[in-house]
């Protein structure tokens, strides 16, 4: 083995596999992030009483392994049963979770493309191959996406990092014409008109997957949860780590369920804020795709998408760019406070409609 060689041990799939990239977390402070669709607002002010109380509890004992607390406050919500719901470190721990249990190597993961990068990622590491189908002009489901041969069929419904949404019409459409399982991620399910949630239960084969990281402000938080029938539930609780929740998300999460009606204000908020920022960048020559999430996808004037993201972030405003297919013209914008997006807006000006970058 020479230098730089990967170690003979590790899995080819893996050695061969770049990692997922995340948004940027800069190190120094006086950033306005608009890249990684946290939510501008705080959390719940009942959920910080329930994390100062839970940290007096026995920490030296490990959690509910299957976070029933969570289990049965979504179940009362929703009209479904405790059995209907898994809960993880995130939804990222879901998809793990689920591509661990249902694709193994020489098996298919599908999904529409561009989409969540992650899905690129777990395909790799579980060594499944990856269908991928093209998403038409107008982000309607493509075609090929029906009756697919994958395992497990991934669908970012709002999509990321387009923010468009297909109707649940559609979506019961392609639950139906599949043999595997079609996993609806629904991270941001709350920003949009409608949602997928009624469907649980109707289809054997069909998963919803949702967060708190968004809508509910506790990304620093890693909870999210799955919803599905009960059968196939039950089968991914077997893949899951044994105590995949900490005491203290457990706790935030009941909380925000609790104050149920603080993340829809912040919702409101957020979505009229939307509204405002697509106008903006409209006016300054940005073609914005009609977002139902907490972010725009914005196809760049001139100097162009990549000097413009450089230019923001020498001011100290982060927005994400990919130079990717179907990407790297665009730049997806994070929806954040009034005044955050006033800054972006003030930062633009200068720059866009062919003006020099400085």
């Amino acid at each position: 083995m020479t230098r730089g060689d990967p170690p003979v041990f590790v899995r080819p799939n893996v050695s061969r596999m770049e990692p997922y990239a995340p948004g940027e977390q800069p190190a120094e402070g006086g950033f306005v992030k608009l890249n990684t669709n946290e939510n501008p607002y705080p959390p719940s002010p009942e959920v910080v009483r329930a994390l100062l109380a839970e940290a007096w509890s026995p920490l030296n004992l490990y959690p509910d392994p299957n976070a029933d607390a969570v289990r049965d406050m979504l179940a009362e919500r929703f009209g479904l049963r405790r059995d209907n719901f898994l809960i993880g470190n995130g939804g990222d721990d879901i998809l793990t979770i689920v591509s661990r249990c249902l694709a193994g190597e020489k098996d298919a993961i599908a999904y529409p493309v561009p989409t969540y990068i992650l899905y690129e990622t777990l395909a790799d590491l579980q060594g499944s191959r990856k269908l991928e189908f093209e998403f038409p002009p107008d982000f309607s489901l493509p075609a090929g996406l029906f009756g697919n041969e994958a395992k497990v069929t991934l669908l970012a419904n709002p999509n990321s990092p387009s923010g468009t949404a297909v109707p649940p019409a559609d979506v019961m459409r392609l639950a139906q014409s599949l043999k595997g399982v079609l996993v609806v991620d629904e991270a941001y399910a709350d920003f949009a008109t409608d949602n997928c949630l009624a469907l649980v239960g109707k289809y054997p084969n069909l998963c919803i997957l949702r967060s708190f990281s968004k809508a509910f402000s506790l990304a620093g938080m890693r909870i999210g949860y799955l919803a599905g029938p009960e059968q196939l539930v039950g089968e991914f609780m077997k893949a899951k780590d044994s105590y995949n929740v900490n005491r203290l998300s457990i706790a935030a999460a009941v909380a925000a369920l609790d104050d149920y009606d603080y993340m829809v204000s912040n919702v409101a908020k957020i979505r009229r804020t939307r509204e405002f920022l697509t106008e903006a960048l409209t006016e300054l020559g940005f073609a914005v795709l009609p977002s139902q999430s907490n972010f725009v996808w914005a196809k760049a004037p001139s100097p162009g998408p990549k000097d413009i993201y450089l230019h923001l972030k020498a001011h100290k405003i982060l927005v994400r760019f990919w130079d990717r297919p179907r990407m790297r013209e665009y730049l997806r914008i994070s929806i954040g406070t009034r005044g955050q997006i006033d800054a972006l807006l003030a930062a633009l000006r200068p720059v866009v409609g062919g003006a020099n970058v400085r």
